[in-house]
């Protein structure tokens, strides 16, 4: 499927990413696959959206535009998906970098017309040079990033991690855009989940539609040293959980939290005899690690609990997204 055209989408928010930004801009720039355009959706930031005006006046395949919904990541994703002219709409997170052939293994993905979403593997770049021994791979979720657990090669998931993914524009015609009130909005909690509702919706929608991870496909994304300390750990697996419980009231819990039984029943608890093992073995951090999987468990589901209980009492919280007319351009 070589002839598709791919738009990608960098929703940014803030100039203290401006390096960052430029980055994955140059990244998507030097593609071996040229990407059709890329869209730089900037979240209710003034001086930020000039700036980038300015520095891409020159660019013609550079577009930047104002988000045109509420303030977050969900709004300005779909403020670039009715901006975009793309047969496929790549997303790519405004804190990473694109390896050279990162469009071309999507646009492969694509050559199949049941399949309307293809995900990659997202890599961590840590701020002190190297994965903190408490970390467990298979919580590499809270930073962003491919963790433990998810399938190698090119395999069918329930659904791909929002940093790193693309989906047919027909997806959105089926599904509607992202919903707001679940992801990120720049100032809150670390909230998240907003892709596996919008894929969970997607596959009611079209039960053929066939859903992609590609690992070949790889993004390396920056970690921020705040992230690396147990803090943020504890914060964010408590927002999943009341993220999940979100997606859960929303899609029903068989599908909610279908892919998170086997990762529960599964792969933590091998993740738990791994660091107990190497512990055994005197291999620096085992111990950490299989207590920073208990905690991160316990905490998001005290998160669940939480988010569960509020669901009930006040609705779902959120709304599907509404693709915007116009899409924002400036």
């Amino acid at each position: 499927m070589s002839d598709t055209d791919i738009s990608v989408v960098i929703c940014v928010y803030t100039e203290d990413r401006w390096e960052d930004i430029l980055a994955a801009v140059a990244s998507v720039r030097a593609q071996s696959r040229p990407a059709l355009e890329t869209l730089l959706v900037v979240d209710h930031n003034r001086p930020l959206l000039d700036r980038l005006s300015r520095e891409y006046k020159e660019a013609e395949t550079v577009r930047v535009l104002a988000n045109a919904g509420p303030r977050g990541l969900s709004a300005g994703r779909n403020t670039g998906i009715a901006a975009s002219r793309g047969e496929v709409i790549a997303f790519l997170d405004d804190d990473a970098v694109a390896e050279r052939d990162w469009l071309r293994h999507f646009a492969e993905g694509y050559a199949d017309p049941r399949v309307l979403a293809v995900g990659g593997r997202t890599l961590p770049i840590w701020a002190s040079g190297r994965r903190p021994a408490w970390f467990p791979a298979e919580f590499d979720w809270v930073v962003g990033c491919t963790y433990r657990g998810l399938p190698p090669g090119r395999a069918r998931v329930r659904n791909v991690l929002g940093g790193n993914a693309s989906f047919r524009r027909t997806a959105f015609d089926a599904a509607g855009g992202f919903a707001t009130g679940i992801g990120r909005d720049g100032d809150k909690r670390p909230l998240g989940c907003e892709e596996t509702e919008l894929c969970i919706r997607l596959a009611k929608a079209r039960p053929d539609a066939v859903l992609l991870l590609d690992d070949r496909a790889v993004i390396h994304h920056r970690v921020p040293a705040v992230r690396e300390h147990f803090a943020y750990f504890r914060t964010r697996t408590y927002a999943e959980g009341l993220s999940k419980a979100l997606v859960a009231r929303s899609v029903g819990v068989g599908k909610g939290l279908e892919s998170e039984r086997r990762y529960t029943t599964r792969v933590l608890p091998a993740g738990v005899g791994r660091g107990l093992r190497d512990a055994l073995l005197a291999r620096p951090g085992g111990a950490g690690r299989a207590g920073a999987i208990v905690a991160g468990v316990l905490t998001a589901a005290g998160g669940y609990v939480v988010g569960s209980v509020r669901a009930r009492r006040g609705g779902a919280g959120f709304s599907v997204g509404r693709i915007p007319d116009g899409g924002g351009l400036r």
